[in-house]
């Protein structure tokens, strides 16, 4: 039986490299030479580009990079040679090996190289042959400076991982935590997808929390340039194996340096346990509170029931126990802009699902939202309805967001409830600007939006092959009851229009007239009288009723079935008919609309609107 394990071979040996003011020399004008030079700068590296063709021959990227100075990027084809009459694919490698590497007015010695246009790209015709690509590799060889050739591994040093870097959710700058993933040449297509499911599976402030971190170590090392700390406490790679080595007691006689060593425990015990959202959120005066060792987080009960010890004042205070790493802090309410889908509980989403039962603690839901949905709210939460009608809108949505941020403050999780999607035509973005100017960043829940949810529950496609090739959502009244511009008639393109039942006749109106003041109102073509309509009202709920006709009789329509039911809404198009009986994928074919008459007498019959009352039998066991 071995005593260590066998070293196995096709590793590589991964590093993380600083070349800080250290000079990286990229080979290539394209895409990837781009990609590399970005990556160096971010290193802090010196980077030299050198292209055929320089300049003019470089992507945009570059261009704009050497023009801000950011990096130097040269002309290859300029550069002197060592000797004249060289073959073409040693040209390139004398004239780095004159330039980079011994011309004496280049001081900053080369570190790396990376050879990049032996990849072909749309940019440039020009691909190194391999032959060149070797030559080169040959000469940073001899120099001892290590080279990339992109796509030609075994004249690699070197290569590229897979690589994320993180960056601080609130601010959008980069933090200092990176993840490479490398397959060493077995699967670079699926080293990135294995990064992308690494980072996905990482909480978002990661970056964050390793900057505070990292914070911390920075001011225990200001003791470490007072009294010489033993460097293996103050370096990652030095660390003890296991965090759990003693904190040391804190005494009236310490010394610089063991203050200095104690405090590095202590930024080990929090890297160690603490959630990543607690490192993330760390103020700069609760860093100075777990560096004293003050109990200056807030108090966490023990197991045993007894009560924490009482704050210190100091770090010359050594009445209180230093070792309680408290986690807790005043609870921080929540906001979330839910979207509850169309009204049929069986399509809400799970999250908008575990926001109702799980996470609410007030529901504030606008009233369309029906009472299938807002039966599942546990009985102990509390469920306010927005006080909206013709008139009052504008007051009873200062209402709602007043009330959500009060309640938020009180540390309650609030749960704005809003009919289908919450960005389609349901003023979230408005709320997220309000509560984000309160001190709240709501998280807004995607929620399945009825201008998709309830053609389909009609049986209309908002799209289809041979009938509609796209299709417009728009909403049949503007802000504080004003008029909307309508889009024009296009004869493959569904119009879905939210909110526009109670103005029916104004909305046929603007799509059909042909008059001045009415046709202002749209943009585009006046749409045929005989295009078919569809009015869709309380979709997906037991009492969906859908009123099927031509935009000529549709008023009618709506007059003989009696008493609306909203929500409803408008389709219009000749989507509406085209899987009804046997179906008409012909709607598009050319001098199709010809044949509408008949079109539409297969569809209605001798009728002039159909009435189609409820779901789906199978629904029923949803």
């Amino acid at each position: 039986m071995e005593a260590f394990p066998t070293p196995v071979g096709g590793a590589s040996l991964l590093l993380s490299f600083r070349p800080v003011k250290k000079q990286v020399v990229v080979i290539g004008g394209n895409a990837l030479a781009a990609k590399r030079a970005f990556a160096a700068l971010e290193a802090n590296a010196t980077v030299l580009v050198l292209a055929r063709g320089g300049v003019d021959a470089s992507c945009e990227e570059l261009r704009w990079r050497a023009k801000q100075g950011q990096l130097e990027l040269l002309d290859l084809d300029g550069l002197p040679c060592t000797s004249s009459g060289v073959a073409e694919d040693s040209r390139d490698a004398q004239a780095v090996e004159t330039f980079v590497f011994t011309k004496p007015t280049k001081p900053t010695p080369v570190h790396l190289v990376c050879i990049t246009d032996t990849v072909s790209t749309s940019h440039s015709g020009y691909r190194r042959t391999r032959t060149s690509a070797a030559e080169i590799a040959k000469k940073c060889s001899h120099r001892g400076v290590p080279v990339n050739v992109a796509d030609m591994p075994d004249l690699c040093d070197f290569t590229f991982m897979s690589t994320q870097r993180f960056v601080d959710p609130r601010t959008g700058e980069p933090s200092p935590l990176q993840v490479g993933v490398t397959t060493n040449g077995h699967g670079c297509r699926l080293a990135g997808r294995i990064r992308r499911d690494i980072v996905a599976s990482l909480p978002k402030e990661v970056g964050t929390a390793v900057a505070k971190v990292g914070k911390l170590r920075e001011l225990t090392r200001q003791e470490e340039d007072q009294e010489n700390v033993a460097e293996q406490e103050l370096n990652e790679d030095g660390a003890p194996v296991t965090p759990n080595e003693p904190v040391p007691q804190r005494t009236l006689e310490e010394s610089t340096a063991e203050r200095a060593r104690r405090r590095m425990k202590w930024v080990a015990q929090v890297s160690e346990y603490w959630p990543i959202r607690r490192l993330a959120h760390l103020t700069d005066e609760e860093m100075d509170a777990v560096l004293d060792g003050r109990e200056g987080l807030g108090s966490t009960p023990s197991t045993s029931g007894a009560s924490s010890p009482t704050p210190s004042n100091g770090d010359s205070d050594t009445s209180a126990s230093v070792h309680d790493l408290r986690l807790s802090r005043p609870r921080q309410g929540r906001i979330y802009l839910v979207g509850s889908g169309p009204g049929h509980p069986s399509l809400l989403t799970m999250a908008t699902h575990a926001a109702l039962t799980k996470h609410a603690n007030l529901v504030l839901s606008d009233k369309l939202v029906p009472d299938a949905v807002l039966a599942l709210i546990p009985a102990e939460v509390e469920v306010r309805i927005a006080r909206k009608f013709p008139g009052n809108a504008e007051r009873a949505q200062t209402e709602l967001m007043e009330a959500a941020v009060e309640a938020a403050k009180r540390g309650l999780t609030v749960v704005r409830l809003k009919q289908g999607d919450p960005t389609v035509y349901g003023r979230a973005g408005e709320e997220v600007i309000y509560f984000r100017e309160h001190g709240f960043e709501p998280v807004v829940v995607p929620g399945i939006s009825s201008a998709l949810a309830g053609p389909t529950f009609a049986g209309i496609p908002v799209t289809q092959r041979g009938a509609a090739e796209s299709f417009i959502v728009c909403t049949g009244v503007g802000r504080q009851g004003k008029e909307v511009k309508l889009p024009g008639y296009e004869r493959g393109r569904t119009l879905v229009i939210l909110m526009g039942v109670a103005r029916l006749p104004q909305v046929l109106e603007a799509l059909q007239s042909q008059e001045p003041d009415s046709a202002r109102r749209r943009e585009g073509p006046a749409y045929p009288s005989h295009t078919p309509i569809a009015l869709i009202e309380r979709a997906s709920m037991p009492d969906q009723r859908v009123i099927s006709s031509t935009l000529k009789d549709i008023g009618a329509a709506l007059e003989s079935v009696g008493e609306q039911r909203p929500p409803g809404m408008l389709v219009i198009g000749w989507s509406v008919l085209t899987l009804w009986g046997k179906g008409d994928m012909s709607i598009l074919q050319d001098d199709a609309d010809k044949s509408d008459g008949v079109r539409l007498k297969e569809w209605l019959g001798e009728r002039l609107w159909r009435v189609q009352e409820g779901l789906n039998a199978e629904w029923e066991d949803w």
